[in-house]
């Protein structure tokens, strides 16, 4: 499966070995992990980080971010891994890795699938620190950067 919703953690190495074993039709591999900070958007010490959603809608949404980056650049494979629950500072949060004959289209398919589920996803974040728990607020700066890819 391309994309994966899940509570538990995962391992980096391991998806990447089991997405690209055998494989000969793709020159470039691109990876990127996003990890939980150790700070809260107000530089107070996190304590955790929890990503709620609503089921059926967020894979909804991952299947049409996938879908569109495979109209747009020639993806010999993908896999996109989203977390939700309760997360740990230091722990994965999400995983993409993008293959294709060239490392271009891989690593622009992994930077668009990046900014749109920045912006696209429907994840609501909440931060705990010693002062309690905060909602996140979306970023201008997230929104700024999925504007690139506008057609």
């Amino acid at each position: 499966m391309a994309v994966r919703l899940q509570r538990e953690s995962f391992d980096l190495g391991a998806e990447v070995a089991r997405l690209t074993a055998g494989r000969s039709d793709a020159g470039a591999v691109v990876t990127f992990s996003g990890l939980c900070r150790d700070r809260a958007d107000s530089g107070a010490p996190l304590i955790s980080l929890t990503l709620e959603h609503y089921p059926g809608m967020v894979e909804e949404e991952l299947g049409r971010i996938e879908q569109e980056a495979r109209t747009r650049w020639p993806i010999a494979d993908l896999l996109l891994i989203h977390r939700y629950g309760r997360i740990l500072p230091g722990e994965p949060i999400v995983l993409v890795v993008t293959l294709s004959p060239h490392r271009a289209a891989a690593f622009e398919a992994a930077q668009f699938l990046m900014d749109y589920l920045k912006t696209s996803a429907p994840f609501w974040k909440r931060e705990e620190t010693e002062d309690g728990p905060a909602w996140v607020a979306s970023k201008a700066t997230d929104d700024e950067a999925a504007t690139r890819w506008s057609r």
